[in-house]
């Protein structure tokens, strides 16, 4: 599969897309219970508002990157790395009120005074929390004895809001989980080398599952541009939406 998007690649000479002009406005989607707006936020940081409920993703990049966002309500983290669990964000925002959706390896590097808020689940368990039925799904590198995220570790997750299902890949490689994917209607799929896949495996897979609409992010020092050219060419009704997720740069 990969072989064909290299292919693919080589077909950009007579294929010339409109340069994209990136910013990080918010989107909103209507589901069946009212819109669900999403705002791009910073590397693999992003917030959903829906049903008067606030959800933050790997809260990182300070509190000055959520300025003009409503404190969250819901906090789910990925892993432990310092660009998901960022111990300085989750201090300089206003969590008091959040729970939190973790794996048991980010409840072992959180702070105390945040014991009770977390809610502790492991890859392929379910909740429903403030009317947002959360699934946990794999996330990790391959091969898996060399992996920098192993199988288990972290938790990639799917999230229901009405009648919509969005995933958040967190960092992983091209995996069968994800390839095996279905009615996904909102993805957010990492590409950044050497510690997720490039993004020919990132677009491979995307096809593969076909959600209905897709966010690179997490993508710093990849070409998003020609990510988005790949899944076009490839003649599926996916829709690429390219954001500033690095606006500093």
């Amino acid at each position: 599969m990969k072989k064909s998007f290299i292919l693919l690649s080589l077909m950009l000479v007579l294929f010339i897309p409109t340069k994209a002009q990136l910013n990080n406005t918010a989107d909103e989607i209507e589901t069946a219970k009212g819109t669900l707006t999403i705002h791009p936020i910073l590397h693999g940081s992003v917030v959903f508002e829906w049903d008067d409920k606030t959800i933050y993703i790997d809260p990182y990049g300070g509190a000055e990157a959520f300025e003009g966002v409503a404190d969250p309500d819901l906090i789910l983290i990925t892993h432990p790395h310092g660009d998901h669990l960022h111990i300085e964000t989750l201090a300089a925002l206003n969590t008091s009120n959040a729970v939190f959706i973790v794996p048991q390896s980010v409840a072992d590097e959180l702070p105390d005074e945040y014991s009770e808020q977390l809610q502790i689940y492991s890859n392929g368990e379910s909740t429903e929390q403030l009317g947002v039925s959360i699934l946990t799904v794999p996330m990790y590198n391959l091969p898996e004895e060399e992996a920098r995220h192993p199988k288990g570790w972290g938790n990639g997750y799917i999230l229901t809001m009405g009648d919509k299902n969005i995933y958040l890949s967190g960092d992983t490689e091209d995996i069968p989980e994800m390839r095996a994917l279905t009615d996904i209607d909102v993805a957010f799929v990492c590409m950044n080398l050497p510690y997720t896949m490039d993004i020919y495996q990132a677009a491979s897979a995307v096809v593969d599952f076909e959600p209905e609409i897709i966010y690179p992010y997490h993508h710093r020092g990849q070409d998003i541009e020609e990510f988005k050219t790949l899944v076009d060419v490839a003649g599926k009704e996916i829709d690429v939406r390219l954001k500033d997720w690095y606006p500093e740069d």
